[in-house]
């Protein structure tokens, strides 16, 4: 009986032991201490009820130790505890203090908290990346097209990088410093002699301006000859204006038709009361007879002159045909 409570006791204890060092990071803290940080224990259990993995502090702040940087474990589990990367900020300023950068701890810590590589931005100060635009479209004054596409040079320029403009701006003021320099050109036979002139108009305007580079070269990778815009646009104001002239002469045809429609209408309105007028001719004939207005002879005389007055007319008539035929 004792010895079976006393192997239920070792095993307790055995447990209890196997949970301290599971809560408790003796072994981080020995490595700490052998390593020149010092740090608590009861520091380290209070990362535990912090819910923060002391490796993730305690060994960036062995690296950072062992790089002659002075930096407090508190600041390094602040910036974990607001969402920072704690090793990517040590060996940023392990980088900047061999390059010699001057990086503060707080300005490392505001560029990694603000969405920024901190130490990708030390490694591209000191040494520069190259960014390469896209072909860019522009026109000289004669109308050609020319397509360039340019590499720009730029290095970090770590003061600016918390609210500093990035990679699409530096490429976007670019492209219109190009468009601007080609549009000013007289001919695109200047852009080809020189492109270099384009490197030094667009590097002299201060594009780095708010952004967070600094633009050491603009280099022309290739110039290509488009399309001749100019006179693609002559051909497209010609057709155009082609289209507006169509457009008119058919409204002139129109409204010619509907005038021949108007005059034809009034015409037959005339024959109409033409034809009704020569109706109502024999009906005041007899009319006149009836009530003696008229004589017989005078009817006869009158019927007389108008069948003299046809035939004097178709003789006329004949005479200008046989004119006509000579």
């Amino acid at each position: 009986m004792d010895l079976i409570i006393t192997l239920g006791f070792a095993i307790i204890v055995i447990i209890l032991i196997m949970l301290f060092f599971t809560f408790v990071p003796v072994g981080l803290w020995i490595t700490a201490f052998f390593s020149g940080v010092r740090v608590k224990i009861s520091t380290l259990i209070g990362m535990r009820l912090r819910r923060v993995v002391p490796s993730r502090i305690v060994n960036p702040m062995i690296k950072a130790t062992k790089a002659g940087l002075d930096i407090n474990i508190d600041e390094l589990e602040a910036h974990y505890l607001a969402g920072g990367n704690v090793n990517t900020l040590v060996d940023a300023l392990i980088a900047a203090q061999r390059a010699e950068i001057p990086l503060i701890f707080e300005r490392a810590a505001a560029i990694d908290l603000a969405g920024r590589n901190v130490l990708e931005a030390v490694q591209v100060s000191v040494n520069p990346k190259v960014i390469e635009t896209p072909n860019i479209s522009a026109v000289a004054k004669n109308g050609i097209e020319v397509i360039v596409k340019a590499r720009v040079t730029v290095r970090a320029n770590i003061d600016r990088l918390v609210g500093g403009a990035g990679e699409e701006t530096i490429i976007a003021r670019v492209g219109e410093g190009i468009v601007t320099t080609v549009g000013s050109s007289s001919s695109h036979a200047d852009v080809l002699e020189n492109p270099d002139s384009i490197s030094r108009t667009v590097l002299n305007k201060g594009l780095d301006s708010g952004t967070a580079f600094e633009i050491l070269s603009i280099d022309i990778a290739d110039v290509d000859v488009g399309r001749n815009i100019g006179a693609k646009l002559q051909m497209d104001q010609a057709d155009a204006d082609k289209k507006i002239a169509q457009a008119k002469a058919e409204e002139r045809r129109a409204m010619a038709v509907a005038k021949e429609q108007e005059m034809l209408a009034m015409t037959q309105e005339m024959r109409a009361k033409v034809v009704e007028s020569e109706s109502e001719v024999p009906l005041a004939l007899a009319k006149a007879l009836k009530d003696g207005n008229l004589g017989v002879m005078d009817y006869y005389n009158m019927r007389n002159i108008l069948a003299d007055t046809d035939m004097r007319s178709s003789i006329s008539k004949m005479s200008q045909d046989d004119n006509i035929q000579k």
